[in-house]
């Protein structure tokens, strides 16, 4: 170990990411998932975007929105992802302390981005059900592009702090991050200072901005569900629930795993530390490989322009 990792220093110049700590020996049998799980997104996320854009018929909000989710997912993953398997593949640890705090400013960004649309969606979803007469009126294209500034506007804002928050403390211990890129929390406990303030606010980001998202997708998806559960026939209700269905599932991927990991961190303290990275990192991953699968098999406009996509070029 190099005397910069454990000698005083107030202003790093790099930080040392150690991958998954305990795991070292089978990082690069644990790079084959990973890597494969990245080519999924990054693939699945671009041919998304493809139809979308190729395909006037999709030219509507629900659509829209899906693009900014696909935008989102593909700088989260390329955010974080090739400094990951630099890690795995070829030992490279080490990431300059401007670069740290760069990725974990865009890792916590598009995370709390992600939620925002989530929301959007839920709305868009919540207006073509409760209100459907009204949602060409509603949910015009002006409307979708100001929702879309203001869930960009709002996770860029509130992150903002973190960074700030981060740099000013003094390091005076280590330099060594237990984790295979940056986070907040994990750089502001490498700290030699009262680092209160980051601690709060990261809780005040995870409680009163995720938290009050899901609080207003579940209030939207609770008068969904009443909406289709009084339609009269069973038929008419599993047709409308087919609407929602893609979101609904987009929904369950990107806040379970959030849930579980954070009832781990609080109450599962003799879980091993090179699980809960391990957990943390495929959390990272599943949701952006995910969403274009759902919406590639449950949406059936998505799923007739690919097929048809596919069928012309084997032509």
């Amino acid at each position: 170990m190099s005397d910069s990792n454990t000698t005083d220093f107030t202003n790093p110049s790099t930080f040392i990411l150690l991958g998954i700590p305990g795991l070292e020996a089978a990082h690069v049998w644990i790079s084959i998932p990973f890597c494969t799980m990245f080519t999924i997104s990054v693939l699945g996320n671009f041919t998304i975007l493809f139809i979308v854009k190729t395909e006037p018929s999709l030219h509507e909000p629900m659509y829209y929105f899906l693009c900014m989710l696909a935008v989102t997912n593909l700088i989260l993953c390329t955010s974080t992802l090739p400094k990951m398997l630099a890690i795995f593949w070829f030992n490279s640890k080490e990431i300059n302390f401007s670069a740290c705090l760069t990725q974990m400013y865009f890792t916590h960004c598009f995370s709390v981005m992600e939620s925002g649309i989530c929301v959007a969606m839920a709305f868009d979803r919540y207006v073509a059900i409760c209100d459907p007469l009204r949602h060409s009126t509603i949910l015009t294209k002006p409307m979708v592009a100001k929702m879309g500034l203001a869930v960009v506007l709002r996770s860029s804002i509130v992150v903002l702090p973190f960074p700030f928050l981060v740099r000013q403390w003094p390091y005076c211990t280590t330099n060594i991050i237990p984790q295979p890129y940056c986070l907040h929390i994990a750089v502001a406990k490498l700290a030699c200072a009262d680092t209160h303030v980051s601690t709060f606010y990261g809780l005040f980001v995870s409680f009163c901005v995720t938290g009050l998202d899901g609080i207003f997708i579940a209030v939207s998806y609770t008068q969904i569900l009443r909406a289709i559960f009084s339609l009269p026939t069973k038929g008419a209700r599993l047709k409308t629930f087919e609407t929602c269905g893609s979101h609904l599932c987009v929904i369950l991927a990107f806040y379970i795993p959030r849930l579980f990991i954070s009832l781990m961190y609080r109450f599962a303290q003799n879980v091993p530390l090179h699980f809960h990275v391990l957990i943390a990192n495929v959390y990272l991953l599943v949701p952006p490989m995910l969403n274009p699968i759902i919406y590639g098999v449950r949406t059936k406009k998505i799923r007739v322009r690919l097929l048809r996509l596919f069928t012309h070029k084997g032509a």
